[in-house]
């Protein structure tokens, strides 16, 4: 059991980051300045500026965009996990493989079982978020669809759908968010699979290159420049 220590401190370290992270970038003062807190306000920008407009098919035109890239990323997490489920399925293969090579980076069968279930889990996860953006993505749609004219963008019931549509528009956005993390941190966790000191490393690659684009890059400080 003591040589497993390291595994298992790697994975900690894993989910620690991951949640830690998440928790900063949506729930603290921190990340209501990172790029998608920036996005969250010119979705409502978006919303109110179509109120004033009677011909709203270029903004439909927009939403079916998100909505098939949403789709996308869902059927592509679908395809990663049929991918872990025949990584999952070949551990012989895989172990034969790499018992083969000058390092010696064979685990134990049971613990490239884990390794492999765990890749599976990230994935399904990522899934469940991009199937429910793209449903939220759908009722914003509809939203759109139903929203006042523009004769009546003084009223309060136009005030009302237009909270209410960003509201949800948000929330469609950071379950998108959510799931593209699921992917990068996926990215991390293959570390796993040649050394949990690798998964150290690229768990603190992963945190870094997404805070950086969050935080520190050039469409960061675009949507921040006036």
């Amino acid at each position: 059991m003591s040589g497993y220590w390291t595994d298992i401190l790697a994975v900690g370290f894993f989910i620690l980051e991951w949640t830690v992270y998440a928790v900063t970038l949506e729930h603290s003062a921190y990340g209501r300045d990172s790029l998608s807190a920036r996005m969250h306000i010119y979705r409502e920008v978006w919303i109110r500026r179509m109120l004033d407009r009677e011909a709203r098919m270029v903004d439909m035109q927009i939403m079916a965009s998100l909505q098939n890239g949403t789709a996308f990323f869902a059927s592509t997490s679908l395809l990663a996990v049929g991918g872990g489920l025949a990584l999952l399925r070949s551990t012989s293969e895989a172990l034969g493989v790499l018992a083969a090579l000058p390092i010696d980076l064979s685990p134990s069968p049971a613990l490239w079982e884990l390794k492999c279930v765990g890749l599976i889990l990230i994935f399904i996860y990522a899934f469940f978020k991009f199937a429910w953006a793209y449903r939220l993505f759908n009722y914003v749609a509809i939203l759109m669809g139903s929203m006042p004219p523009a004769t009546k963008r003084d009223t309060p019931e136009a005030e009302q759908h237009v909270i209410r549509t960003t509201r949800l528009f948000e929330a469609a956005g950071r379950h998108f968010n959510r799931g593209q993390r699921g992917f990068f941190f996926a990215l991390g966790y293959l570390g796993w699979f040649v050394s949990p000191w690798v998964l150290f490393a690229t768990t603190a690659a992963v945190v870094i290159v997404t805070w950086r684009r969050q935080f520190v890059s050039s469409a960061w400080r675009a949507m921040g420049e006036i």
